[in-house]
Protein backbone atom coordinates (compact mmCIF):
# COMPACT_ATOMS: atom_id res chain seq x y z
CA UNK A 1 0.00 0.00 0.00
CA UNK A 2 1.37 3.44 -1.15
CA UNK A 3 1.19 5.76 1.67
CA UNK A 4 -0.61 9.36 1.47
CA UNK A 5 1.59 12.14 0.05
CA UNK A 6 0.83 14.12 3.41
CA UNK A 7 1.66 11.01 5.31
CA UNK A 8 5.27 11.29 4.07
CA UNK A 9 7.11 12.89 7.44
CA UNK A 10 10.69 12.60 7.78
CA UNK A 11 9.68 10.17 11.20
CA UNK A 12 7.31 8.34 9.54
CA UNK A 13 10.65 7.06 7.22
CA UNK A 14 12.77 6.85 9.63
CA UNK A 15 10.88 5.05 11.66
CA UNK A 16 10.14 2.90 9.25
CA UNK A 17 13.80 2.18 7.74
CA UNK A 18 14.89 1.77 11.23
CA UNK A 19 12.27 -1.65 11.61
CA UNK A 20 12.36 -2.86 8.36
CA UNK A 21 15.98 -2.46 6.64
CA UNK A 22 18.36 -1.08 9.41
CA UNK A 23 17.54 -4.47 11.60
CA UNK A 24 18.03 -6.98 8.96
CA UNK A 25 21.22 -4.97 7.85
CA UNK A 26 22.38 -5.32 11.75
CA UNK A 27 21.57 -9.02 11.23
CA UNK A 28 23.21 -10.02 8.02
CA UNK A 29 25.85 -7.51 8.57
CA UNK A 30 26.56 -8.29 12.47
CA UNK A 31 27.12 -4.52 13.17
CA UNK A 32 29.96 -4.63 10.98
CA UNK A 33 29.68 -1.49 8.45
CA UNK A 34 33.72 -1.27 8.31
CA UNK A 35 32.94 -2.76 4.31
CA UNK A 36 30.50 0.00 3.40
CA UNK A 37 32.31 2.37 5.61
CA UNK A 38 35.94 2.25 5.57
CA UNK A 39 36.71 5.40 3.57
CA UNK A 40 37.72 7.04 7.39
CA UNK A 41 39.12 10.38 6.99
CA UNK A 42 42.88 10.62 6.96
CA UNK A 43 45.19 13.49 7.76
CA UNK A 44 48.78 13.92 6.08
CA UNK A 45 51.62 12.46 8.63
CA UNK A 46 54.70 12.48 6.68
CA UNK A 47 56.76 11.41 3.35
CA UNK A 48 59.05 8.34 2.45
CA UNK A 49 59.73 6.94 -1.07
CA UNK A 50 57.76 5.06 -3.07
CA UNK A 51 57.36 1.19 -2.75
CA UNK A 52 56.32 -1.06 -5.14
CA UNK A 53 52.70 -1.77 -4.01
CA UNK A 54 52.12 1.59 -2.90
CA UNK A 55 48.94 3.22 -3.82
CA UNK A 56 49.75 5.38 -6.77
CA UNK A 57 47.09 7.87 -5.75
CA UNK A 58 49.50 8.96 -2.99
CA UNK A 59 52.44 10.00 -4.83
CA UNK A 60 53.05 13.62 -4.19
CA UNK A 61 54.10 14.89 -7.65
CA UNK A 62 55.74 17.89 -6.34
CA UNK A 63 57.78 16.79 -3.96
CA UNK A 64 58.40 13.31 -6.51
CA UNK A 65 59.63 16.19 -9.28
CA UNK A 66 61.76 17.63 -6.81
CA UNK A 67 63.83 14.78 -5.27
CA UNK A 68 63.63 13.03 -8.63
CA UNK A 69 62.34 9.97 -7.30
CA UNK A 70 59.00 8.74 -6.27
CA UNK A 71 57.58 10.27 -3.17
CA UNK A 72 53.84 9.21 -1.67
CA UNK A 73 52.17 11.12 1.29
CA UNK A 74 51.20 8.89 4.37
CA UNK A 75 48.26 9.77 6.64
CA UNK A 76 46.72 9.03 9.88
CA UNK A 77 43.53 7.40 10.08
CA UNK A 78 40.91 9.04 11.95
CA UNK A 79 37.98 7.21 12.83
CA UNK A 80 35.42 9.62 12.91
CA UNK A 81 33.85 9.15 9.39
CA UNK A 82 32.42 12.08 7.55
CA UNK A 83 30.30 11.57 4.31
CA UNK A 84 28.22 13.57 1.90
CA UNK A 85 26.05 13.17 -0.56
CA UNK A 86 25.76 14.28 -4.12
CA UNK A 87 22.63 13.91 -5.09
CA UNK A 88 20.91 14.33 -7.84
CA UNK A 89 17.17 15.30 -7.86
CA UNK A 90 16.84 15.95 -11.70
CA UNK A 91 13.54 15.08 -13.67
CA UNK A 92 14.38 11.97 -15.04
CA UNK A 93 14.92 10.50 -11.49
CA UNK A 94 11.23 11.15 -11.22
CA UNK A 95 10.91 7.77 -13.39
CA UNK A 96 9.10 4.85 -12.29
CA UNK A 97 5.95 3.29 -10.70
CA UNK A 98 3.86 5.36 -8.73
CA UNK A 99 5.44 3.22 -5.92
CA UNK A 100 8.86 2.97 -6.46
CA UNK A 101 10.62 5.99 -8.37
CA UNK A 102 13.75 6.21 -8.63
CA UNK A 103 13.62 9.78 -6.00
CA UNK A 104 11.79 7.03 -3.81
CA UNK A 105 14.87 4.92 -3.80
CA UNK A 106 17.54 7.82 -3.48
CA UNK A 107 15.25 9.42 -0.16
CA UNK A 108 15.71 5.28 1.27
CA UNK A 109 19.03 5.13 0.38
CA UNK A 110 20.16 7.86 1.69
CA UNK A 111 18.47 8.15 4.55
CA UNK A 112 19.49 4.59 5.62
CA UNK A 113 22.99 5.20 5.28
CA UNK A 114 22.62 8.23 7.35
CA UNK A 115 20.93 6.55 10.22
CA UNK A 116 23.62 4.20 9.88
CA UNK A 117 26.73 6.44 10.07
CA UNK A 118 24.92 8.92 12.52
CA UNK A 119 24.46 6.63 15.05
CA UNK A 120 28.26 5.68 15.60
CA UNK A 121 28.78 8.93 15.93
CA UNK A 122 29.50 10.22 12.53
CA UNK A 123 28.84 13.02 10.24
CA UNK A 124 26.92 13.31 7.17
CA UNK A 125 26.30 16.47 4.42
CA UNK A 126 25.40 16.36 1.32
CA UNK A 127 24.27 18.74 -1.72
CA UNK A 128 21.72 18.89 -3.91
CA UNK A 129 21.04 18.78 -7.49
CA UNK A 130 18.41 20.11 -9.93
CA UNK A 131 19.82 21.27 -12.63
CA UNK A 132 22.41 23.59 -10.52
CA UNK A 133 23.26 22.66 -7.03
CA UNK A 134 20.28 24.34 -5.28
CA UNK A 135 21.46 23.64 -1.75
CA UNK A 136 24.39 22.60 0.33
CA UNK A 137 23.65 21.20 4.08
CA UNK A 138 26.51 20.81 5.79
CA UNK A 139 28.20 17.67 7.24
CA UNK A 140 26.46 17.15 10.78
CA UNK A 141 25.87 14.45 13.53
CA UNK A 142 22.71 13.13 15.16
CA UNK A 143 19.17 11.80 14.69
CA UNK A 144 17.65 15.21 14.11
CA UNK A 145 20.15 16.12 11.31
CA UNK A 146 19.18 12.51 9.71
CA UNK A 147 15.67 13.82 9.78
CA UNK A 148 16.42 17.53 8.57
CA UNK A 149 18.54 15.82 5.89
CA UNK A 150 15.12 13.94 5.10
CA UNK A 151 12.92 16.77 5.41
CA UNK A 152 14.96 18.73 3.01
CA UNK A 153 14.49 15.89 0.43
CA UNK A 154 10.85 15.32 0.71
CA UNK A 155 10.61 19.49 -0.20
CA UNK A 156 12.95 19.30 -2.80
CA UNK A 157 10.70 20.39 -5.91
CA UNK A 158 9.81 18.05 -8.56
CA UNK A 159 11.13 20.05 -11.93
CA UNK A 160 8.26 19.51 -14.72
CA UNK A 161 11.23 20.99 -16.68
CA UNK A 162 15.35 21.42 -16.93
CA UNK A 163 17.89 21.49 -19.60
CA UNK A 164 19.74 18.60 -20.52
CA UNK A 165 21.10 17.52 -16.51
CA UNK A 166 24.54 18.25 -16.93
CA UNK A 167 25.94 16.29 -13.75
CA UNK A 168 29.57 18.18 -13.65
CA UNK A 169 28.22 21.44 -11.68
CA UNK A 170 27.38 18.63 -8.88
CA UNK A 171 30.44 17.03 -9.08
CA UNK A 172 32.82 20.38 -9.20
CA UNK A 173 30.62 22.02 -6.21
CA UNK A 174 31.92 18.44 -4.64
CA UNK A 175 35.44 19.53 -4.89
CA UNK A 176 34.96 23.00 -3.82
CA UNK A 177 32.68 22.28 -0.72
CA UNK A 178 34.59 19.08 1.03
CA UNK A 179 37.83 20.23 2.31
CA UNK A 180 38.94 17.49 4.48
CA UNK A 181 39.40 14.15 3.07
CA UNK A 182 35.71 12.33 3.05
CA UNK A 183 33.58 9.28 2.18
CA UNK A 184 31.72 11.02 -0.94
CA UNK A 185 28.55 9.40 -2.45
CA UNK A 186 27.35 10.63 -5.56
CA UNK A 187 23.62 9.06 -6.05
CA UNK A 188 22.30 9.96 -9.78
CA UNK A 189 21.29 7.87 -12.70
CA UNK A 190 23.43 9.29 -14.48
CA UNK A 191 21.70 10.74 -17.58
CA UNK A 192 24.05 13.18 -18.15
CA UNK A 193 25.40 15.31 -20.82
CA UNK A 194 28.92 14.55 -21.57
CA UNK A 195 31.98 15.54 -19.66
CA UNK A 196 31.57 14.91 -16.18
CA UNK A 197 33.79 12.21 -16.38
CA UNK A 198 36.95 14.67 -15.55
CA UNK A 199 35.51 15.74 -12.53
CA UNK A 200 34.97 12.62 -11.34
CA UNK A 201 38.64 11.48 -11.67
CA UNK A 202 39.22 14.87 -9.65
CA UNK A 203 36.91 14.26 -6.52
CA UNK A 204 38.61 10.21 -6.34
CA UNK A 205 41.62 11.68 -6.04
CA UNK A 206 40.80 13.09 -3.07
CA UNK A 207 38.42 11.66 -1.69
CA UNK A 208 36.82 7.78 -1.25
CA UNK A 209 34.13 8.08 -3.90
CA UNK A 210 31.21 5.72 -4.17
CA UNK A 211 28.76 6.07 -7.36
CA UNK A 212 25.23 4.67 -6.79
CA UNK A 213 23.88 4.08 -10.49
CA UNK A 214 19.79 4.00 -10.15
CA UNK A 215 17.50 2.92 -12.52
CA UNK A 216 14.35 1.62 -13.71
CA UNK A 217 14.33 -1.56 -15.53
CA UNK A 218 11.84 -0.18 -18.09
CA UNK A 219 14.75 1.69 -19.29
CA UNK A 220 17.17 -0.90 -19.73
CA UNK A 221 14.45 -2.96 -22.16
CA UNK A 222 11.25 -2.14 -23.41
CA UNK A 223 8.02 -4.38 -22.87
CA UNK A 224 6.06 -5.11 -25.82
CA UNK A 225 2.68 -3.45 -25.13
CA UNK A 226 1.71 -1.63 -28.73
CA UNK A 227 1.92 2.13 -29.95
CA UNK A 228 2.74 3.97 -27.31
CA UNK A 229 3.80 7.54 -26.67
CA UNK A 230 7.07 8.30 -24.56
CA UNK A 231 8.48 11.55 -23.50
CA UNK A 232 11.80 12.77 -22.04
CA UNK A 233 11.31 14.54 -18.61
CA UNK A 234 13.73 17.15 -19.23
CA UNK A 235 13.01 19.09 -22.16
CA UNK A 236 9.31 17.98 -22.81
CA UNK A 237 9.74 16.26 -25.96
CA UNK A 238 7.45 13.50 -27.12
CA UNK A 239 7.36 10.62 -29.25
CA UNK A 240 5.27 7.82 -30.76
CA UNK A 241 7.19 4.61 -30.64
CA UNK A 242 5.73 1.02 -31.97
CA UNK A 243 7.31 -1.54 -28.72
CA UNK A 244 5.36 -4.55 -31.41
CA UNK A 245 8.45 -3.99 -33.16
CA UNK A 246 11.34 -6.52 -32.55
CA UNK A 247 13.74 -4.24 -34.35
CA UNK A 248 13.08 -1.82 -32.62
CA UNK A 249 13.17 -3.29 -28.99
CA UNK A 250 16.20 -5.18 -29.78
CA UNK A 251 17.84 -1.40 -31.08
CA UNK A 252 16.62 -0.29 -27.87
CA UNK A 253 18.14 -2.81 -26.05
CA UNK A 254 21.85 -2.25 -27.18
CA UNK A 255 21.60 1.32 -26.80
CA UNK A 256 21.15 1.12 -23.51
CA UNK A 257 23.93 -1.86 -22.77
CA UNK A 258 26.62 0.50 -24.49
CA UNK A 259 25.21 3.46 -22.76
CA UNK A 260 25.77 0.28 -18.98
CA UNK A 261 29.05 -0.26 -20.60
CA UNK A 262 30.58 3.34 -21.00
CA UNK A 263 29.09 4.07 -17.58
CA UNK A 264 30.97 1.18 -15.95
CA UNK A 265 34.42 2.25 -17.73
CA UNK A 266 33.75 5.51 -16.67
CA UNK A 267 33.50 4.38 -12.86
CA UNK A 268 36.60 1.74 -13.82
CA UNK A 269 38.89 4.72 -14.73
CA UNK A 270 38.52 7.21 -12.15
CA UNK A 271 38.71 3.73 -9.46
CA UNK A 272 35.22 4.66 -8.08
CA UNK A 273 33.26 1.24 -6.66
CA UNK A 274 30.01 1.70 -8.32
CA UNK A 275 26.65 -0.28 -7.40
CA UNK A 276 23.62 -0.10 -9.52
CA UNK A 277 20.16 0.23 -7.80
CA UNK A 278 17.06 -1.00 -9.11
CA UNK A 279 13.78 0.45 -8.64
CA UNK A 280 12.45 -3.09 -7.78
CA UNK A 281 15.27 -4.52 -5.87
CA UNK A 282 14.99 -4.97 -2.26
CA UNK A 283 17.23 -1.91 -0.72
CA UNK A 284 18.30 -4.69 2.25
CA UNK A 285 20.14 -7.50 -0.50
CA UNK A 286 21.28 -4.52 -2.49
CA UNK A 287 23.50 -2.73 0.02
CA UNK A 288 25.03 -6.45 1.32
CA UNK A 289 25.69 -7.20 -1.86
CA UNK A 290 27.85 -3.77 -2.34
CA UNK A 291 29.20 -4.74 0.90
CA UNK A 292 30.29 -7.92 0.05
CA UNK A 293 31.77 -6.97 -3.32
CA UNK A 294 33.94 -3.67 -1.33
CA UNK A 295 35.13 -6.46 0.93
CA UNK A 296 36.60 -8.49 -2.20
CA UNK A 297 38.00 -5.16 -3.72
Amino acid sequence: MVMPTSELTPERILLRLDWQVIRRLDGLLQGDYRTLFYGYGVDFADLREYQPGDDIRYIDWNVTARMDTPYIRQYVEDREITAWFLLDLSPSMDFGTVENQKRTVLIDFVSTLARLLTRHGNRVGALLYGGRVERTIPARGGRIHVLRLINDLLKQPRLARTPSTDLAPLLKAGLHTIKKRSLVFIISDFISEPGWEKSLNLLSQRHEVLAIRLFDPREMELPDIGLVMVEDAETGEQLYVDTHDRTFRRRFQEAAQAREAALSEAFKRAGVAALSLSTEDDLVRAIVRFATLRRKR
